[in-house]
């Protein structure tokens, strides 16, 4: 799997967030999206994701696919987006059977096994109300290895994580990257995994 993203614009509330954004991934590769508040780092992530549209540009997959973009993209937002009158094992079954292709739902097995990682089995049939913000963190983030999509686009991952969590994850990211999985991430917090960067300005600046 490859990505390839060219002259990319894009326009909210009919003003021009970036433009004129670039790069290109091949698997194994990161990259780091860096900039200031407001330059448009969650933005690009949405638009790469297929949840924004472009105002202009391009982005492309290789091998080309007759599935929508978002169908390879593993999106999680600096919000954790649980439910929280639902256990932490009952969001992430959620989101791994809508996230789930040609009819390949994971097991109850499998989320155990992605909430073990993260370090909340002994907390999977808690409600996330009652869960604290590392938890309801990583319980966002097991939806990456409960369910497998070659490009985690990341949103400040390491928010509310303390080092040990911090550790695990990019454990997690390496070996993505690893077996040739792509990690975009936009993130204010060094984040080594050997990523290129790309810096946004804000549109101020610009």
């Amino acid at each position: 799997m490859q990505v390839e993203a060219q002259a990319l614009s894009v326009e909210r509330g009919g003003r021009i967030v970036f433009s004129d954004i670039g790069f290109r991934l091949a698997a194994g590769e990161s990259l780091v999206v860096t900039g200031p508040n407001g330059a448009g780092k969650s933005t690009l992530l949405r638009a790469i994701a297929g949840l924004l549209p472009l105002a202009s540009g391009r982005i492309e997959l290789s091998p080309a696919a007759d599935a929508p973009r978002g169908e390879f993209c593993h999106y999680v937002g600096h919000a954790d987006a649980l439910k929280p009158s639902l256990t932490a094992f009952e969001n992430v079954a959620f989101f791994a059977a809508l996230l789930a292709t040609h009819g390949r739902r994971p097991t109850g097995a499998q989320v155990d096994a992605a909430l073990a990682r993260l370090g909340l089995a002994a907390i999977a049939d808690l409600p996330c109300a009652y869960l604290s913000a590392g938890q309801k963190r990583r319980a966002a983030l097991s939806r990456l290895i409960a369910v497998f999509r070659p490009i985690w686009l990341l949103d400040e991952p390491l928010t509310a994580l303390d080092s040990a969590s911090q550790t695990i994850l990019l454990d997690l990211m390496h070996a993505h990257l690893k077996e040739g999985g792509i990690v975009i991430a936009a993130t204010h917090a060094p984040l080594p995994i050997g990523a290129r960067e790309l810096a946004l300005k804000s549109a101020r600046a610009a």
